[in-house]
């Protein structure tokens, strides 16, 4: 197992790659530096080998696939994760690593937009997007984590190994926070100065396609981890609606003892009844959730219990 692993997804990130292996070898030389290509169309691989990192590659396109492989194929203390395009500095690495070494943190979210990112970023909308998802989550979460979108992250091995990754492209950034905020982790803000791109090097971040999917992410998340609040929400709606529907009803009947709209009222009783249904099913859910949580805990404890058998193990062979 490696004490520190730096793990950076790429494609097509030749202008930059190896620059981004040498601060990272400077900075952590006692870590191990993984490549994972994914379908590059340049020479990424050949250039990241040049530089002393080991090159693997994964050929489901898209940054949530290449970190699901990252996670299974790699065992360690602690995992760095960082985009191959020099925006993240190696420098902040030694105290994510150290947060989650010796402090046992189980994310260090590295915050961009506590720091220069809206001044070094010139793509507008990626401001506006990075505030409506930090918003977003937070408040629906109840969370505190100031940059969700960031791709410059330190996991503990207890993170890597009970993640269950979903995602297939950059939403699994949210995707991350979220996991992170719902089943209770230690969680960590280090402020980091951002480097916009270089010049030649291109975003295969789509403003509007990934944003979309990122917001898709969140309601689905939402739905699953908060049912109540999500099936309430919707309850409380149409509950609304029913009593629009049905007080100018009831005021006809109080005055003249007649009810004029027999559909209307019937109308608002079956809106008033899939309100009932909604509110049960949240209810329902909402303990479902509870139970999965605890057997997350107890998932927790056997992959520790795995993890210090085989470090055990390990010792007492060398």
């Amino acid at each position: 197992m490696d004490k520190i692993a730096v793990l950076i997804p790429c494609f097509n990130e030749s202008k930059t790659i190896q620059k981004v292996i040498r601060d990272w070898k400077r900075e952590l030389p006692e870590s191990v530096v993984y490549v994972y290509d994914n379908n590059s169309t340049d020479n990424t691989a050949e250039l990241a080998a040049e530089a002393g990192a080991v090159v693997r590659h994964e050929y489901q396109q898209g940054k949530g696939n290449v970190i699901r492989r990252m996670f299974r194929e790699i065992d360690a203390e602690c995992y760095i994760i960082v985009d191959g395009d020099d925006t993240y500095p190696a420098e902040n690495g030694r105290q994510m690593a150290e947060l989650v070494l010796q402090k046992h943190i189980d994310m260090v979210v590295g915050d961009r937009l506590s720091s220069t990112y809206f001044e070094e970023n010139k793509r507008p909308f990626h401001n506006f997007g990075n505030s409506l998802v930090r918003t977003s989550i937070n408040r629906l979460f109840h969370a505190n984590i100031r940059d969700i979108m960031t791709g410059y992250r330190a996991f503990s091995y207890l993170f890597v190994k009970s993640f269950p990754i979903l995602s297939q492209g950059f939403e699994i950034e949210t995707e991350m926070s979220i996991h992170a905020v719902q089943k209770n982790m230690s969680i960590e803000n280090v402020i980091i100065e951002y480097r916009d791109r270089p010049e030649g090097s291109e975003s295969k971040l789509n403003t509007y396609i990934d944003g979309a999917k990122v917001l898709k992410t969140i309601f689905r998340l939402y739905k699953n981890y908060r049912p109540l609040g999500f099936f309430g929400g919707i309850s409380a709606v149409l509950l609304i609606i029913s009593a629009a529907m049905f007080i100018p009803i009831l005021i006809i009947f109080l005055d003249t003892g007649l009810v004029p709209n027999f559909p209307t009222l019937i109308t608002s009783g079956f809106i008033a009844l899939a309100a009932i249904v909604s509110f049960f099913s949240g209810l329902i859910l909402e303990t479902i959730v509870e139970k999965e949580r605890q057997q997350f805990e107890f998932r927790l404890h056997m992959i520790n219990k795995w993890n210090s058998a085989e470090t055990e193990c390990k010792n007492n062979e060398g």
